[in-house]
């Protein structure tokens, strides 16, 4: 199935399978039962950043150790793990100097973590690097040329609020692998924060918006842009190292005319209903398909 070709039907049931946050861009993520849906996504994706000395955003592209930043959300603070370093607790309700920051072409306001935390990730990458949060106050918007009129919020994210994937696109990936002798790989490999289960395989590219019932009120999510992948999913989360797998098996079936070729897997998403609502892992979706 190539990512221009309709689902052949519609699927009986979709459920949110999984939640995911990533609360430190590029580095390792928190599978989560329930999140808080705000303007920029879930509550605390992607709201730091770690930047080099003059604000420009470091990520496993050029960094894969990144991978091995592993944060745990506790009460009112994060606490960062990473091989051969001492735990870095660092406040959620405590910001230092305020600074602007470079993430691709945007330049946002910001927020400097102080001197620990840059000699932390400094030390564990071998450069100086410093860690950011980003200001709440700041409005970068997605690209109008994918969002239309909407204007739609992102923090550090690359461009999008939020990143939706499909169970059963990972599994038929996962077979492609089999079946010429590569070992398996995990959804952390792609980073999502919503992972759908009940669909076809790719039918997610077929998707105009999901739609959500919550205790709170209704949640609608504009399916807005396949994603074009990096080399990002070909570093192993587990131990950082690059290989050729899973971006070589993706090349061969998954490059998306409409993007000069790009290799895409998975959906990015924007907020368009249901601000300050909860989502949890289980809830049942309403696909929104975009042909009729």
């Amino acid at each position: 199935m190539t990512p221009s070709t309709p689902p052949p039907a519609a699927p009986a049931a979709c459920t949110l399978a999984a939640l995911s946050l990533h609360p430190i861009k590029s580095c390792a993520g928190i599978a989560v039962a329930d999140a808080l849906l705000v303007e920029t996504g879930l509550e605390l994706d992607r709201a730091f950043m770690v930047v080099d000395p003059a604000g420009a955003m470091l990520t496993q592209r050029e960094l894969p150790r990144l991978a091995l930043v592993h944060p745990t959300l506790r009460g009112d603070e994060m606490v960062l793990r990473a091989p051969g370093m001492l735990a870095l607790h660092v406040r959620l309700d405590t910001v230092e100097a305020p600074t602007r920051v470079q993430v691709w072409r945007d330049i946002v306001k910001a927020f400097d973590m102080g001197a620990l935390a840059a000699q932390w990730f400094s030390d564990f990458l071998g450069r100086p690097a410093r860690l950011v949060r980003f200001d709440p106050d700041e409005r970068r918007l997605s690209d109008p040329a994918w969002t239309g009129t909407l204007q739609a919020e992102a923090a550090f994210a690359d461009g999008f609020a939020l990143l939706v994937a499909n169970a059963a696109s990972l599994a038929d990936l996962n077979a492609r692998l089999a079946a010429h002798g590569a070992a398996p790989v995990t959804m952390a490999r792609f980073r999502p924060n919503l992972v759908l289960d009940g669909l076809q395989p790719y039918d997610e590219d077929h998707l105009a918006a999901i739609e959500i019932d919550t205790p709170e009120g209704p949640v609608r999510l504009r399916l807005v842009k396949p994603c074009v992948r990096c080399a990002i999913p070909n570093i192993d989360p587990a131990t950082a190292e690059a290989g050729a797998e899973p971006g070589a098996t993706l090349a061969g079936y998954r490059a998306d005319p409409r993007l000069q070729g790009g290799i895409t897997f998975g959906v990015n998403a924007v907020v368009e209903q249901g601000v300050e609502r909860v989502l949890r892992s289980g809830q049942a979706v309403r696909p929104v398909w975009a042909f009729a």
